[in-house]
């Protein structure tokens, strides 16, 4: 029988967590022992022992086994919680492509060198009748400061020290010199920072409608039952937030705890004043403005038991709950769910696996799911709930289609149509409010034509080529590539562009033509700063401006009363994006858009303008007909083989420089054509990355196609073996994406 070892990690909150110890595991544990279990282990010199975690079970042994000592014994009376977001991690390691220091990292809460912050106080040490008698000796000697700390003292508990040092004004030196002689004696207590103390005082739960108490209903019912993944498919505006919370006060009576995560950290403060109106100071948050010191703190509490929900984009995840009860993710279409460095997890598909490694329910939900989540639901894999009414019976926004095409011929060059125009001089003279939403996402050098809306496709892969610099079109899924036609292929104009407008520029412009209005901008110069978002955000509830102009951040759930009127500029520009979800991208973000108008008890109205006003994406997010879209981008994925009805993995690879990444790359694809030679397994590339260099480093990357996700697991696993053998791969940083 062969023998086993396994990988240990001897301090998993350690700043230096950045390397794994090898022990035999003995016979009596090959078949207990897994990823994640608590041993303890021979540490160092002598008859050391230390609290281990096994990250990884292994044959192949690091050094002679010989040399290697053995793991002691399991740890019983161990804290679960980090056993389990161990396991998680190696998890995450294998689905994602990764080492297990790399995913720990990703999942477990480091110690960094933060001073803890402090509470020291005094507390006397004598009985009542001692420390009368010796504050009458002080006295009697004229020691002034020692007879005031003691006077203070008696009167009730402990004392600040800022309090005995400020008020008092005793030094520290009479302080110290009445603890040795046993008077009294000094307490340090640790604070944890708290960043949402101090909010506004807490209101009672909010009466659900029908339909909501449904979905509570639903999900309550199965509380006891296997984990299950529930979406909730809710026109904007129809309440998701109050059906959350009241799932969270369920967990919470059951004694658990939930997590809930969100997109855009332009979306934390609306977010946790509701959350903090229903649940108290039991709540916290978590994102990347915070400092070091309370994001680690945020964790110690959630471990100690001090909290009940956290609330924060998808770091907040693998916040340490001991009972986690249930996660909920908003708005799960959200492309910001999908980390950018390695492991490159999705949360939504991270938190499922959580959910069922911990017995938690997970909720997804959106107004405009995912194609993959609803997929799914449609599939029977999710259970789905759909609510087409909005909350407050607030009549969804009237939606009307500017052909911007049309506006070119009648001599309308700018950025504004005619009828927005209009409309947004009568929201002025009525004192509403507006905000208009610029499309800029996903878009990079797409090159269309202002006559017919057509932008010029990849002949291959049903997608917008991208426009290089030298003028070449590429097609960065399969390296197709041509020169810059001087006509529109379609209708033969010479009017082929691309957009070059930003916020600042429309900010401009929009005060031209409208001089008395006040305008707030919202994008990343103007929320650089901590609590940029918020600050924006809260002025512009308050009515200090009449217009908002923003990219996508201002479209995500925020909820504006007297907002009538919602613009969005260039809508088809994402339509165009070199990526085969486009369509699903542009559906989203003008459903978004629409659905910040008319929520009040003021009637909405919407305008998108385009260039393409027949598509399928637009007219459906016009008419908020998520199931037409659906329908229709569903065929599109099955007929070109595109995620979720085939899986899809992805290889990226970057490097210093470009000839040996191209090599490494070259290599990469010929070991893969070995592999997948007696299937059907489609190999695209590799190609350039759309942005092909960031800060001198060159990046490509490679796409695998098959119905068979664990056959491009498997792929992926056998790539990972074939880096780690070849040297050449030292200087060449390669990332795997699952879809």
């Amino acid at each position: 029988m062969e023998k086993l070892y396994a990988n240990i990690i001897v301090d998993i909150s350690h700043e230096k967590l950045d390397r794994s110890f090898q022990y035999r595991i003995p016979e009596s544990m090959r078949e207990s022992l897994e990823v994640g279990m608590v041993v303890a282990v021979p540490f160092g010199m002598g008859s050391r022992r230390m609290k281990g975690y096994v990250i990884e079970i292994t044959d192949k042994a690091e050094y002679p086994p010989e040399k290697m000592k053995e793991i002691l014994e399991t740890v019983t009376d161990a804290s679960p919680v980090e056993s389990r977001l161990i396991a998680l991690a190696g998890w995450m390691r294998d689905y994602y492509g990764s080492t297990m220091i790399q995913a720990l990292k990703t999942v477990i809460p480091v110690k960094q060198k933060i001073k803890p912050k402090e509470k020291k106080s005094v507390r006397l040490l004598l009985g009542r009748a001692e420390a009368e008698e010796k504050l009458a000796f002080y006295r009697k000697k004229h020691q002034t400061a020692r007879a005031r700390l003691l006077e203070a003292l008696l009167g009730g508990g402990e004392v600040p020290m800022e309090f005995v040092s400020g008020k008092l004004n005793v030094s520290s030196s009479a302080v110290k010199l009445l603890e040795e002689q046993g008077v009294l004696e000094c307490v340090k207590r640790t604070v944890y920072r708290n960043p949402v103390q101090g909010m506004k005082s807490r209101e009672g739960q909010v009466k659900l409608n029908e339909a909501q108490q449904a979905v509570v209903d639903a999900v309550v019912g199965e509380w006891e039952k296997k984990t299950e993944v529930y979406l909730i498919h809710g026109v904007t505006g129809c309440g998701k937030t109050e059906v959350y919370m009241e799932l969270i006060a369920h967990a919470i009576r059951q004694g658990q705890q939930a997590i809930v995560l969100i997109p855009e950290i332009a979306l934390t403060y609306q977010t946790v004043m509701r959350f903090y109106r229903r649940f108290g100071e039991r709540i916290s948050i978590m994102n990347s403005r915070l400092s070091a010191g309370e994001r680690f703190d945020q964790f110690q509490r959630a471990r100690e038991g001090l909290i009940d929900v956290m609330i924060g984009p998808r770091s907040a995840l693998f916040t340490p709950f001991q009972n986690l009860g249930i996660i909920i993710i908003d708005e799960e279409h959200e492309d910001s769910y999908r980390s950018e460095i390695t492991p490159r997890y999705h949360a939504r598909e991270t938190a499922i696996r959580r959910g069922e490694m911990e017995g938690a329910k997970v909720v997804l939900g959106s107004a405009t799911p995912s194609v993959n989540a609803y997929y799914r639901a449609k599939t029977g894999e999710y259970m789905l709930f759909t609510i087409d009414k909005r909350a407050k019976e607030s009549h969804m926004p009237e939606v009307e289609i500017v052909d911007m095409r049309r506006e070119l011929q009648a001599g309308n060059r700018s950025i504004l149509s005619r009828s927005m125009k209009a409309r947004m001089e009568e929201r002025l003279g009525r004192g509403e409010q507006m905000m208009l939403f610029l499309n800029r996402r996903g878009y990079s050098g797409v090159l269309s034509c202002r006559a017919c809306g057509q932008p010029i496709k990849c002949p291959h892969c049903d997608v917008s080529l991208s426009l290089h610099m030298d003028g070449r079109l590429v097609c960065h899924y399969c390296g197709y590539e041509t020169k810059k036609p001087e006509t529109c292929p379609d209708c033969g104009s010479v009017y082929l562009r691309g957009f070059r407008v930003g916020t600042q520029q429309v900010e401009e412009l929009v005060q031209k033509e409208f001089p008395g209005a006040r305008i707030l901008r919202m994008d990343l110069d103007t929320t650089r700063e901590k609590h940029g978002h918020q600050k924006i955000l809260e002025k512009f509830a308050a009515g200090d401006a009449d217009i908002l102009i923003g990219t996508q951040m201002i479209v995500k759930g925020h909820d504006f009363p007297k907002v009538t009127l919602a613009g969005v500029l260039a809508a088809d520009l994402s339509l165009h994006a070199n990526d085969y979800r486009c369509g699903e991208k542009t559906f989203q973000l003008l459903t978004q858009a629409a659905g910040r108008a008319g929520r009040g008890n003021l009637p909405g109205q919407v305008v998108i303008q385009t260039y393409d006003p027949e598509n399928y994406s637009i007219r459906a997010a016009a008419a908020q007909d998520y199931r037409g879209f659906y329908e229709q981008e569903i065929l599109f994925r099955k007929l070109a083989g595109y995620p979720p009805v085939d899986g899809m993995l992805v290889i990226h690879g970057a490097a210093e420089s470009e000839a040996h990444l191209a090599l490494a790359m070259d290599y990469l694809k010929k070991f893969i054509d070995v592999l997948v030679k007696r299937s059907r397994v489609q190999v695209m590339g590799p190609v350039d990355e759309q942005v092909a260099k960031i800060n001198d480093i060159y990046r490509k990357v490679i796409y695998l196609k098959y119905h068979d996700r664990k056959i491009l697991t498997m792929i992926k696993h056998k790539v990972e073996q074939y880096i780690e053998m070849n040297e050449g791969y030292s200087t060449v940083h390669v990332l795997f994406d699952m879809e």
